[in-house]
C-alpha cells in the first residue's frame, strides 16, 4: 500500500512542484521545516537531507515556535510545513505570524482545500487513499509519501545548484566519502626526519638499520645532492638475500629499484591508494611535480589509519 502511494506521487509532480523549487532556489535565508507528531519526524529528516545537499535548512518544532522559537525565522527564510490534514492546530497557529514576517510558505498536506494548503505559496499534495495501518489510522503511507516528496525536492535542488560529490563531502567530513574526497596526500604522508633515506653508496647493512628505524619497510635512495634516485623495499631485500649478496659491501646503488612510483602532495589520498593498488606496492615517495626532491612518504598503513583503504 505504501509502494502504491509512492507510485501515485509521480503524477503530481508538475507546476506546483516547479513553483516550490523556484521559491527554494530563490531563498536568501534558510529553509525551516516544521510539523507535529509523525509529520515532525519526517520534517526533521527532510531538513537534514536539504542541509546535506546544498540547501541550508533546520527543523523548528511548531509548538516551541509559539513559545519563542519564532525568533529563528526571518522574512528571508522559506518555511516548509507538513501536516496530512492541513489543520493541525500548532501549525495553523503559525500562519498569520509567518505572513506578518514575510517568510514564504510551502506545504505538504493530504488535503488541498485545508487551511494550511490554501495559505501556502506552493502546496504539494502528499495525500493517500488509505494508510497502510489496518485501522487506517496510524500515519504510515502518508508519512512515506511526505518523505519521498521531500527527497524529490532535495534532489531537484541539488541538480539545479550543480552540487558535486566534493560539495557533499564537505557536509560529511566524518564519513567515508568525506575522507576520500577531502584528505590529500600531504595530510597523511610521513615527512622530515621520519622519511627513510639513504644514499646510493650506503651499504645494505646500514640501509637495513634505516629501514628498521623508520618502520615503513622501505627506504628512498638519493644521490649526493639529496635527489631521488630509487627505492629499496622489503621485496628487494628478499631478492638480495636469495642472491646471497654481501650485506656489508653491497651498495644500495647496486640493489635499488630505479624510477620508483611517486605522487604529488596535492593529490587526493584516495587517488594515491588507487596507484598503489594498480602497481601492487605499499608505499609511494612524494615529490613535487617534475621534481626529484623528496617531500614525504605515504604508506598503506597511513591510508588504513585514516579510513581511506
Amino acid at each position: 500500500m505504501e509502494a502504491a502511494a509512492v507510485t501515485e506521487l509521480e503524477s503530481r509532480i508538475g507546476e506546483a512542484f516547479d513553483r516550490a523549487c523556484d521559491i527554494l532556489l530563490g531563498c536568501r535565508g534558510r529553509v525551516i521545516v516544521t510539523g507535529m507528531g509523525k509529520s515532525g519526524h519526517i520534517a526533521r529528516k527532510i531538513a537534514a537531507t536539504l542541509a546535506s545537499t546544498g540547501t541550508p535548512a533546520f527543523f523548528v518544532h511548531p509548538g516551541e515556535a509559539s513559545h519563542g522559537d519564532m525568533g529563528m525565522i526571518t522574512g528571508d527564510d522559506v518555511v516548509i510545513a507538513l501536516s496530512n490534514s492541513g489543520e493541525v492546530g500548532e501549525v495553523v497557529t503559525l500562519l498569520p505570524l509567518l505572513k506578518r514576517i514575510g517568510a514564504a510558505l510551502l506545504s505538504f498536506t493530504g488535503n488541498p482545500d485545508s487551511t494550511l494548503a490554501l495559505a501556502s505559496d506552493a502546496h504539494l499534495d502528499t495525500g493517500v487513499e488509505t494508510e497502510a495501518c489496518p485501522l487506517n489510522l496510524a500515519p504510515t503511507s502518508s508519512t512515506t509519501t511526505a518523505l519521498v516528496m521531500g527527497d524529490a525536492l532535495a534532489i531537484a535542488l541539488l541538480e539545479a545548484r550543480g552540487f558535486t560529490a566534493e560539495d557533499f563531502a564537505f557536509s560529511h567530513p566524518g564519513g567515508t566519502l568525506g575522507k576520500k574526497l577531502l584528505l590529500k596526500v600531504a595530510d597523511l604522508m610521513q615527512t622530515g626526519d621520519a622519511i627513510p633515506t639513504v644514499t646510493t653508496t650506503t651499504s645494505l647493512s646500514d640501509a637495513l638499520l634505516e629501514i628498521s628505524a623508520k618502520g615503513l619497510g622501505m627506504t628512498a635512495i638519493v644521490d649526493s645532492d639529496g635527489l631521488l634516485e630509487g627505492v629499496f623495499t622489503d621485496g628487494d631485500l628478499r631478492r638480495a638475500l636469495d642472491a646471497r649478496v654481501d650485506i656489508t659491501t653491497t651498495s644500495m646503488g647496486e640493489l635499488m629499484h630505479r624510477n620508483p612510483k611517486t605522487a604529488a602532495p596535492g593529490i587526493l589520498a584516495a587517488e594515491a591508494m588507487k596507484t598503489m593498488e594498480e602497481s601492487e606496492i605499499t608505499s609511494l615517495i612524494i615529490t613535487d611535480n617534475n621534481s626529484r626532491e623528496i617531500r614525504g612518504v605515504l604508506h598503506l598503513m597511513h591510508l588504513l589509519h585514516a579510513g581511506i583503504a
